[in-house]
């Protein structure tokens, strides 16, 4: 017959084990009657949770170093911004809601288009008068030279407006084209029951890498429903971030849910199945845009070469009967 005592490990008694047995039971009834009594202070863990949430997307989207190696440090061009008080105009405000716009929403890019803006002009003017004044790079009249210098400083003041505007229109584009997935990753999100931050913050997660510009947004908003007082500003943000249709129909069907109670998951599930066919539209009007668009190419490139090719023949014969007349 085995004796279970003959497993014991030598110097240990049976009186030792039991007393080591119970003080363990002991220790595990006190500590789940501790942690079922205790009180939990979820609000204050949601808190934490929203700073370092808050903290981890500061340092990605607005504490973006400037990078070694560059002609001027961020700093200089603060100083020479200051000294112009050009971040008091009333312009500085809508210049900043554009460069976010772009997707560029950190103090310093306020502060480098400004920059920009002020010392562009004067370098492309001076590097006009260079070489048209002092190089001779190509021999003008004084009108010419003239002219030249002024287009030069008028390219150089509209330049970072030019820039600002381009990249606003490819990220809008950009944004446009993964809403329509988006959207039904946000049906799905909605009927499992998340709620809006964190359907947001899913969604944003999961486009990280195949649309990082919406990503980016809806992650902003995620943020923002967890500390704004009211979560129409937080939308309203968003709507002002990107000027964007398919974004401003999005956040009007999430107020309009919002604030007659409607169901989430079924707003969007139309919103999705209208963008789908806005998108299908598009694609069939491209497609039949291509007929006109070809005609051009057409009769530049390929009419020339079949009237030689055809026509040709008839006219050297035509030429040898008339050379032997």
């Amino acid at each position: 017959m085995i004796n279970p005592l003959d497993y014991l490990p030598p110097g240990i008694e049976p009186e030792a084990l039991v007393t080591g047995m119970a003080s363990v039971s002991a220790f595990l009834t006190v500590f789940v009657v501790w942690n079922t009594l205790v009180k939990r202070e979820t609000g204050m863990r949601r808190a934490r949770e929203l700073a370092t949430r808050r903290a981890a997307m500061r340092d990605t989207y607005v504490n973006r170093r400037t990078p070694h190696g560059k002609l001027l440090s961020t700093s200089t061009m603060r100083s020479v911004v200051d000294r112009l008080k050009l971040l008091r105009t009333t312009r500085a405000e809508s210049v900043q809601m554009r460069l976010a716009q772009a997707g560029w929403r950190s103090n310093d890019a306020l502060i480098r288009f400004l920059f920009a803006k002020v010392t562009l002009p004067v370098l492309f003017g001076i590097g006009a008068v260079l070489l048209f004044e002092v190089a001779r790079f190509y021999n003008l009249p004084p009108v010419g030279r003239l002219a030249v210098t002024i287009g030069s400083v008028l390219l150089g003041f509209m330049a970072p407006d030019i820039m600002v505007k381009n990249q606003v229109t490819k990220r809008a584009h950009q944004i446009r084209k993964g809403l329509p997935d988006a959207l039904d990753l946000m049906v799905i999100c909605a009927e499992a029951g998340l709620s809006l931050d964190s359907l947001l913050k899913r969604v944003s997660e999961e486009f990280s890498k195949g649309c990082p510009e919406l990503a980016d947004e809806l992650a902003i908003t995620s943020l923002e429903l967890g500390f704004l007082p009211d979560r129409r500003a937080a939308l309203m943000n968003l709507m002002n971030r990107t000027k964007s249709p398919g974004i401003r129909g999005l956040v009007n069907s999430m107020l309009q849910s919002d604030k007659y109670g409607t169901p989430l998951a079924q707003s969007l599930r139309v919103l999705a199945h209208e963008f789908r066919e806005e998108r299908m539209l598009r694609a069939e009007e491209k497609a039949a845009r291509l007929p006109a668009l070809m005609t051009v190419p057409m009769i530049v490139f390929i009419l020339p070469p079949l009237f030689v090719v055809l026509i040709g023949p008839a006219i050297l014969k035509v030429i040898d009967a008339l050379s032997k007349m």
